[in-house]
Parts: C-alpha cells; structure tokens; sequence
C-alpha cells in the first residue's frame, strides 16, 4: 500500500492535477510540463517528484473520466429500448470528447488504462450486443466499430470546433443511420480484431 502523502505534498499534486486538466481541456495534451507547473504555482521539480513521466499526469487527469463512463454506461442498460441505450452512450461520450480538447485527443489515441476500464469494456460489450439481439443495430457490427465513431467524431470536434461547436452532433446522426440493421449492406472488409485496435491505439498514442 503507498504511504500517505503529506498534507503539503498532497496540496502540491492536487494543484498540478488541477491545473493540468485546465490547459489540457482548453490546449490539448501536449502543453509543455514546465507551463503546468507554473501555472499550478510549483516549481518543475515538484512536478516530476509527483509525475516523473507525462503518462502519469494524464492518467490522474483523466482518472475520473473513466468512472464517468462506466456511470454513462449503467445508465444506458437501465434503459429500456436497447437502441435508445446505444445511442445515448455514444452520445455522452461524444459530449465528453466535444467539451474537452485533452480528452478528445486521449479517446482517440491512446489505450485506456486498467482498472475500472476492464468494467467499462464489458458494459460497453453488453450494450452492443443487447442492440444486436433487438434487431436495431446491424448484426455485423461489433464493439472495435465503435473505434470508428470515437475517431471520426474526435477529428469533427477538432475541425470544427472554432466555427459550429456543436456540428459534431449532425456527423454523429449519420453515423447512427449507418449503424441500423434497416440500412445494413454488406461490408468490404471484416471487423478489426481485438488485439488490432489495441495495436492501432498504441501506434496513436
């Protein structure tokens, strides 16, 4: 088990987590360690006492968002209309990547950590397939298309967020109308594998 931090040293990594989420929310992941540590008020040292790698700090950004998509996702299954939980999922997260730049950019590049994700993955699997056994959503579709939807509407957010901010949702419609079984034609190719997503996330990232 980690030693408690000291109340000055917990104060010192609360403020760089903070401060980190708001310039990656408004710049993305790149802004540069040394700004974070600034504008949380300590020294690049301090920093890389709590985060000796950039990887670290992500992770404790963005450590609640992935509770939140797990919630997003219970909240889905509780509805009643499968197709309705679908698309209500995938629309919350696209709300997520839509207000936060940082996140936009982590949700479309890089693998999520461990943890509560292992929960979220097996949510997400039982939204997809109680969609397919409706017969709402296409019967070919499986949980690595949604890498598909998650990519394109992270490259709208960004393309458009200056001018219509809101543009993304029009993409994200017909995205929808691709995904239901009453428009489905065959495909060309066959589904990502599993193990080529997380090669592909990894490549990104």
């Amino acid at each position: 088990m980690a030693k408690p931090l000291r109340k000055d040293a917990q104060r010192n990594r609360d403020l760089l987590v903070e401060a980190a989420r708001g310039l990656y929310a408004v710049r993305g992941l790149d802004v540069a360690l040394e700004e974070i540590a600034k504008t949380a008020g300590v020294s690049i040292g301090t920093l890389y006492n709590h985060f000796p790698q950039r990887a670290e700090l992500v992770n404790a950004v963005f450590a609640d968002r992935t509770k939140t998509v797990v919630s997003i996702a219970e909240h889905a299954l509780a509805l009643d209309d499968p197709w309705a939980g679908l698309t209500h999922f995938v629309e919350r997260i696209c709300e997520l990547q839509a207000t936060d730049r940082g996140y936009n950019e982590l949700a479309s590049t890089r693998p999520p950590p461990a943890g509560d994700h292992e929960r979220g993955y097996e949510l997400m699997t039982r939204i997809v397939d109680r969609a397919k056994e409706s017969g709402a959503l296409r019967a070919d579709f499986t949980l690595e298309d949604m890498a598909f939807v998650t990519w394109g509407i992270a490259r709208t957010v960004e393309a458009t967020a200056a001018v219509r901010p809101e543009v993304w949702r029009r993409h994200l419609a017909l995205l929808f109308d691709g995904m239901r079984a009453t428009a489905a034609s065959r495909l060309p190719e066959p589904p990502l594998r599993p193990e080529e997503l997380a090669r592909l996330m990894g490549d990104c990232g």
